[in-house]
């Protein structure tokens, strides 16, 4: 199969919808975790919500199995691809090439560390959009990261079709 070939697809089939039951108790789980982290954030006026954080309450709720969505990559996905972002930042440029060789460093850095978050990878380019120090290592990216996994946990664990996590380390 050649290059351009590849552009049409395998012509494989649509997945079926899921049954309106789990879509609901995603729905449910999904505003629970964004209304703890926002209402959190109102209360105390600290800041909480990172805006990675509705990808991961996406993986959280709707892919709960993968290894994706485990408590060890959700934080500490998060947690190295923000120091990355934070480093690049303040000790080699605040410039877009800067910002590059940063987020290609904390992709690379999750799966060296096997901590792979997707959500996490938009990170550094967060960083570097709203020039953030390093608090915002622990508020919002640990501390959120840390309130969303526990989110899942409760909440992912009424269901008796559901079992969260797989794994912790």
């Amino acid at each position: 199969m050649s290059y351009f070939q590849k552009f049409k697809g395998m012509s494989a089939l649509l997945p079926p919808s899921p049954p309106l039951r789990q879509v609901a108790y995603i729905w449910l789980g999904a505003f629970l975790a964004a209304a703890v982290i926002t209402f959190l954030a109102y209360l105390t006026k600290q800041p909480l919500v990172l805006g990675s954080f509705g990808a991961s309450i996406f993986v959280l709720f709707i892919l709960p199995d993968t290894p994706f969505a485990q408590p060890r990559n959700v934080i500490g996905g998060h947690f190295v691809s923000t120091l990355v972002g934070l480093a690049f930042l303040h000790f080699i440029s605040p410039e877009w090439w800067s910002m590059a060789l940063s987020l290609a460093t904390a992709l690379s850095l999750m799966q060296l560390l096997r901590v792979p978050h997707p959500p996490a990878g938009s990170n550094p380019f967060i960083v570097f959009l709203v020039g953030a120090n390093w608090e915002f290592l622990f508020t919002p990216t640990l501390l959120g990261a840390i309130l969303l996994v526990i989110i899942a946990l409760f909440y992912n664990n009424l269901s008796t079709e559901r079992s969260y996590p797989k794994y912790w380390l």
